[in-house]
């Protein structure tokens, strides 16, 4: 047994009195010892959390005790390691963040759910098109091959780049992500949008991975907690992540160490022990750059969370 789990999961599910809930949760997730990020909103919950597999099951248990999330999917991982160093729950206006409010309900409509086999069987007909609904560093590190990707900063931008997708409106749109959280809303944002044929990848790439063996993602899963970035295709992997300093092929997610800098890209290790964590002679020699920590990885600013 693994000294530790990783459990990835939400839930659309109405929240009354958000904030209370947010305090009450934090202090029964430090009770059993548990770390991670955990978002309520009063749209629901969407979380992160690592802690031993007893701590973890407990959590699972009483999640599912209480009615609203009674049907809550958890996404379990491995690992040797808390994969956190705190235990964060926080009251946002969404459990992820497009910023269309009050227009977009998952339980409401959203996209036709595949199971990753029906996916997996769907993706390479010549009437689907496959949609990568993440930010840009993270289809960089990897993702579905042929998959259509939208630029996107961040999630909240997809409502300014629907236009990439009009060419497709004739086609089954299949969307996917880490989790699953944000294709509920990306789908439901599609069909508001006129797109009629609409589908999204249950359970995310986690899913996928753990019930296919990951056949045709290339690269890397990257992952919002201190792994950064996990293993997904057991069957066919390559590498498609390239270094921003020598452009090898490297999958090594970083933060330039220099702060007024902090490029979250890839720099292979080579190139992070020339530049002493920088990702340029600029970086390198810039008086407020943090020492090197092998690792190459710093805090950033905040970003969608899953």
């Amino acid at each position: 047994m693994a000294a530790y789990n990783v459990l990835l999961y939400y839930c659309y599910t109405p929240i009354e009195n958000p904030e209370v809930y947010t305090a009450e949760h934090l202090i029964f997730c430090k009770n059993l010892g548990l770390k991670g990020r955990i978002i309520v909103a009063e749209e629901g919950l969407n979380g992160t959390v690592s802690g031993t597999p007893e701590a973890c099951e407990a959590y699972m248990i009483h999640l599912r005790s209480d009615i609203r999330f009674a049907n809550i999917e958890f996404k379990i991982n491995e690992a040797e390691a808390h994969v956190f160093h705190k235990m964060h729950v926080r009251h946002k206006p969404e459990i992820v963040h497009l910023g269309v409010r009050g227009t977009l309900n998952p339980n409401v409509k959203t996209g036709k759910h595949l199971s990753p086999q029906e996916f997996l069987a769907m993706k390479d007909r010549d009437d689907v098109v496959v949609v990568d609904m993440r930010s840009n560093y993270e289809y960089e590190l990897g993702k579905f091959k042929n998959a259509v990707t939208l630029g996107l900063e961040n999630f909240r931008d997809l409502p300014q780049h629907l236009d990439k997708l009009s060419t497709y409106k004739d086609k089954k749109i299949l969307t996917y992500c880490t989790g699953g959280i944000k294709c509920e809303k990306a789908s439901a944002l599609l069909l508001e949008n006129g797109f009629e044929d609409v589908y999204q990848l249950h359970g995310g790439v986690v899913k996928y991975a753990q019930e296919t063996g990951g056949v045709d993602f290339d690269g890397e899963l990257y992952v919002f907690d201190g792994r950064i970035k996990v293993e997904v295709n057991a069957v066919n992997p390559t590498i498609i992540s390239r270094c921003f300093v020598c452009n090898t092929p490297s999958p090594r997610m970083v933060n330039c160490a220099n702060p007024e800098c902090n490029i979250h890209t890839t720099i292979c290790e080579k190139c992070g022990v020339d530049y002493d964590g920088g990702c340029s002679t600029e970086c390198k020699e810039h008086p407020r750059k943090r020492p090197y920590n092998e690792k190459g990885y710093y805090p950033k600013p905040a970003v969608d969370y899953i």
